[in-house]
């Protein structure tokens, strides 16, 4: 089991998605940018011309190579795009969250976490 400490330094939030869930969100203040050199956001914002390679790099970077994110947010229709990916994360931390769009409602038949939940419970 790990300890408390191995999780203290996660502190931030990151955001895929589309340009008004992450605008609403860096309104609310989420919005973080790491230190020169590399100078790497805690957010991406995706339309139609985004490369699915570039959401499947942001979403590594943020569950493996960050350590100070403690929640991923990701609109569940880009969630679709890489669902593989996101399917087969079963780390605690960061935890990833499917969350609505404006134009794309919630599906909870689509959520990974959802599945997982069920399964555990047997249905």
């Amino acid at each position: 089991m790990a300890t408390t400490a191995a999780f203290k330094d996660r502190q931030f939030i990151a955001v895929i998605g589309d340009e008004d869930s992450v605008t609403g969100l860096l309104l609310a203040g989420v919005g973080h940018v790491t230190s020169p050199p590399d100078s790497q956001k805690n957010f991406l914002v995706v339309d139609q011309k985004t490369e699915t390679s570039a959401i499947e790099h942001a979403f590594d970077r943020f569950t493996t190579e960050r350590k100070d994110i403690a929640i991923v947010l990701i609109n569940q229709h880009i969630a679709d795009r890489i669902r593989h990916r996101v399917d087969t994360y079963t780390a605690a931390f960061p935890s990833v969250l499917e969350i609505p769009s404006k134009d794309h409602p919630y599906d909870p038949e689509k959520d990974s976490v959802l599945k997982r939940v069920r399964r555990l419970f047997g249905e």
